[in-house]
């Protein structure tokens, strides 16, 4: 029996999906908010839907989940970069925003590989309630992540808004004066739980009992692209 391209499996084709939406959103937001925005909100939407898909069809890969995370690590930089670029004076914030995340991320997955976990979300979490509420309920897992991602959005979407009175900020779209309470509103409450997320995360993970050494061929053989 011929082996399964995993290349072609449908979660690894949403993630090529989610890439395209993204770079489509990166080549659009200096010009246009709107649909820069609708792009990169689909694509982080997608990223509820093709871990169902390797659910229901079994085809869940070491490649899928390592494209899952790479796409949305790079998509959240890239806007962040774009946000330092639109907000100069907070450009501080953001790199620090960016390092903590891909740091974060970084030693997860390096963790639960070294331990020869089959998911970066299989990692024993047990010794720390916070993340293990976070990898085994969906609904927190999602909140945080969309939560986290459309504080970003509002935030470079507020950066075209047009005032109420016709002052306009830096160009093109007009909201409502509730828009910009509920984005006030909603902000620390989407973005601040993520942040401090992410440092547990490198805390917990800096207590591991990881082995600082593997052979080169058990190293290797962790990353394989074609195991489940």
């Amino acid at each position: 029996m011929a082996e399964e391209n995993i290349f072609l499996f449908v979660p690894n084709l949403i993630g090529y999906a989610r890439i395209v939406l993204a770079l489509l959103a990166f080549y659009l937001m200096p010009c246009c908010p709107v649909p820069a925005v609708f792009f990169y909100l689909l694509s982080a939407l997608l990223d509820a839907f093709d871990g169902h898909a390797a659910r229901a069809l079994n085809q869940g890969t070491k490649f899928g989940a390592m494209l899952d995370m790479l796409t949305d690590r790079c998509a959240t930089m890239c806007l962040l970069v774009n946000l330092a670029l639109l907000y100069p004076s907070y450009t501080f914030l953001f790199q620090i925003s960016m390092s903590l995340d891909i740091a974060s991320h970084w030693l997860h997955l390096h963790s639960s590989m070294m331990k020869g976990s089959t998911s970066h979300k299989a990692i024993d979490l047990s010794g720390n309630p916070i993340l293990r509420l976070y990898y085994t309920s969906r609904p927190v897992l999602f909140v945080m992540c969309m939560g986290n991602e459309l504080f970003f959005c509002l935030l470079y979407v507020s950066y075209y808004i047009e005032e109420p009175h016709g002052e306009s900020l830096h160009s093109t779209i007009f909201f409502p004066p509730p828009l910009l309470f509920l984005v006030s509103l909603f902000s620390p409450f989407a973005y601040l739980p993520f942040s401090v997320l992410s440092l547990f995360k490198s805390l917990s993970i800096s207590h591991c009992n990881i082995p600082p050494f593997l052979p080169r061929s058990k190293y290797i053989g962790s990353y394989s692209l074609t195991e489940a």
